[in-house]
């Protein structure tokens, strides 16, 4: 018999959760479809950001060199600039469900491993290289067919809130991710953390298994398009389609410049902590989670309003803030100010990063999709290039000048897209 007391709890839980998808926020969370991704990306979220204090913290362990810190990372640019187009092209040809699993299972085994390696003492630095360009790889081909799939699962409308939803989950990753990694190493070692790692990518792997058979895009037929494509020509008419449509050009315009000139300032943090601010390692994560906690709100923002957003003003007012509030804390002598500009910052973040990925999403056909992801995730390799030349300015005149002059050209950048794209501050 079923106890009575149970049942009445099961009844109340089920009318919290039903009411909890009632609100404007969390709309597209009543998609299974959706719900489903979104839990996938909570637990991958956690795993990578983990790794991002596991990776450093073992390479340091086994070299003590600060140069190989900066090199493990610059690694993972490499498979972003040389795969994303194929793993774009792919995600609108094939199974994206299997794209996904497969990237996942692969990402969890090579956290997996990494733990056996350390757990048995074997572990060499040529190892953690290896892993991290494997890690890599396997991120090249998740992102866009994950992303991809977002915009299959929810109708149209409720587009900008899913993204927002997952700049919200991506955010609290961001968060918690690197403190639960920093935890696990004081107990285990990074042995435990990248355990757990590798636990949060199978159960990634659990909730995607569940989704329906993933969408082939219209063009997908035995890899060959209705149009007889071949995978290169594939690769080519993406690049064309990114060009040829003023919404998504102007998206990626926006989302490029910013990650060239704005973004890559937070290389220069603990200069600004430990030299300017005088904060400190302390000061600099405080600086950081205010920026996550602006991020944040942020997030909740774009989920809430949704598509009645005005998404190309938006975007290109956001980034030109972005860029007068890094000028702003280039020329702060006070830490409380400039944790008050970091939040703003924060703010702004997503305005170059999530609502330029709905704006992409929403003037794509579902057939372009993937490419049109993959070609947004090689910001990353224009960040690593602007972490390089804001590196080569600081060098030259001084943390702050770098960071104010970079922040100005970002700026001027948004104002030129604007006046030389009219149309693009009209987007919806």
């Amino acid at each position: 018999m079923s106890d009575p007391a149970a049942t009445a709890a099961n009844r109340k839980s089920g009318r919290l959760f039903q009411a909890f998808l009632r609100l404007r926020t969390f709309e597209a969370l009543r998609h299974r479809e959706f719900r489903l991704l979104w839990l996938g990306q909570a637990c991958t979220g956690m795993g990578v950001w983990m790794d991002q204090v596991t990776r450093g913290w073992l390479i340091y362990e086994l070299t003590d060199s600060a140069l190989q810190l900066g090199l493990v990372r610059g690694i993972q640019a490499i498979p972003f600039l040389l795969l994303s187009p194929v793993a774009g092209s792919a995600a609108d040809r094939y199974s994206r469900k299997t794209q996904v699993v497969v990237a996942q299972v692969v990402n969890g085994l090579v956290y997996a491993a990494t733990a056996l390696l350390i757990f048995s003492g074997r572990i060499r630095p040529w190892h953690v290289y290896v892993t991290a360009l494997l890690m890599a790889v396997a991120q090249v081909f998740q992102q866009p067919a994950r992303a991809a799939m977002v915009s299959d699962a929810v109708p149209p409308e409720n587009l900008t809130n899913a993204i927002g939803l997952n700049s919200v989950v991506f955010n609290v990753a961001r968060s918690t991710g690197p403190a639960l990694a920093g935890m696990l190493i004081v107990m285990f070692g990074t042995a435990g953390s990248y355990s757990v790692q590798a636990l949060f990518f199978f159960l990634a792997t659990v909730w995607t298994l569940q989704l329906s058979a993933a969408k082939r895009s219209s063009s997908a037929a035995s890899g060959r398009s209705a149009h007889g494509e071949s995978f290169t020509q594939s690769i080519i008419e993406g690049w064309k389609f990114s060009w040829r449509n003023e919404a998504v050009r102007t998206g990626l315009l926006v989302v490029m410049f910013a990650s060239l000139f704005i973004v890559p300032f937070t290389a220069l943090l603990p200069v600004f902590a430990r030299d300017i601010l005088g904060v400190g390692a302390t000061g600099q994560g405080l600086l950081l989670t205010a920026m996550g906690i602006g991020a944040l709100c942020s997030a909740f923002l774009i989920a809430t309003l949704g598509d009645r957003l005005p998404r190309g003003m938006l975007m290109l007012g956001g980034v030109i803030l972005y860029g007068l509030a890094i000028i702003m804390f280039a020329a702060s002598p006070w830490f409380k100010l400039s944790l008050v500009l970091m939040g703003i910052v924060g703010l702004c973040h997503i305005s170059a990063h999530a609502l330029v990925q709905t704006v992409i999403q929403s003037y794509s056909p579902s057939e372009f999709r993937g490419r049109m992801t993959a070609i947004f995730h090689m910001s990353q390799v224009v960040m690593t290039v602007g972490s390089m030349l804001i590196g080569a300015l600081a060098t030259l005149w001084g943390a702050p000048w770098a960071v104010a002059s970079m922040g100005a050209a970002g700026s001027l950048a948004m104002i030129a897209i604007y006046v030389a794209l009219p149309r693009a501050r009209h987007i919806r």
